[in-house]
């Protein structure tokens, strides 16, 4: 089955994922809606999305549509199972999924810093210049200013005598 991908969405009452794509040979516009089963606010929504993604009645649908969209997805649907407000869903998925710059990565467990990771391999991802891009430079060289005197530190001052 040839199909685009154009909106993938969540509905709460029945539970189902929707996913609005277009049919490539005839050229329409279609609705798939996938009813959630068997899912409540215990549920893991990694689980839940890649049981979803593998089924074979959707995979030919979801194809286009990545893991971590349908987890989001997922985060939503337990957040609405919990009695959240989609304000405060949107909030604590928007927490789950950014990086506190001030965050003690050494503190976590294995399972939250392996998050954390692939968090930071997307971003890398994401923002990473390719040769293929139209503004790729590729052997850059910048003039950083020395307006004031160079600090420096302590720890390379040590003279050749002193050892």
């Amino acid at each position: 089955m040839m199909c685009t991908a154009k909106k993938c969405g969540i509905r709460f009452q029945p539970p189902a994922v929707i996913l609005i794509y277009e049919n490539e040979m005839k050229g329409k516009s279609r609705q798939r809606i996938m009813p959630v089963r068997n899912f409540s606010k215990y549920s893991d929504c990694s689980r839940a999305a890649e049981q979803l993604k593998n089924n074979p009645r959707h995979k030919g649908y979801l194809e286009q549509v990545s893991l971590k969209q349908l987890e989001k997805l997922f985060s939503f649907l337990r957040g609405y199972l919990w009695g959240q407000s989609l304000a405060e869903t949107m909030e604590q998925v928007q927490r789950e999924t950014t990086i506190d710059p001030e965050e003690d990565l050494n503190k976590l467990d294995d399972k939250e810093l392996a998050k954390r990771k692939s968090i930071m391999d997307e971003l890398f991802e994401k923002n990473q210049k390719k040769k293929d891009d139209p503004n790729f430079v590729y052997d850059i060289e910048v003039e950083f200013p020395q307006d004031e005197q160079l600090q420096s530190c302590g720890w390379d001052t040590e003279s050749a005598d002193e050892s």
